[in-house]
């Protein structure tokens, strides 16, 4: 898991593995249900990488968008 202030760091979005570790999901479960469109937060196909917005992120969290 990543602390509030490790997420604040991140920028506008990040990969699929950083925001499993956010959730507590495993790499191999975030490929899963990324694919399966299950994944708890909205992610976008770039290519053959999957990326996660970050304030997306931070609402799946429960935490305040930074201004």
């Amino acid at each position: 898991m990543m602390t509030p202030e490790e997420i604040d760091a991140l920028g506008v979005s990040t990969d699929l593995v950083t925001a499993a570790r956010a959730l507590g999901i495993s790499k191999s479960t975030a490929y899963a249900a990324a694919r399966s469109g299950t994944f708890p937060v909205r992610t976008i196909r770039v290519g053959s990488r999957y990326v996660v917005p970050t304030a997306d992120l931070k609402a799946a969290l429960g935490l305040a968008a930074s201004a």
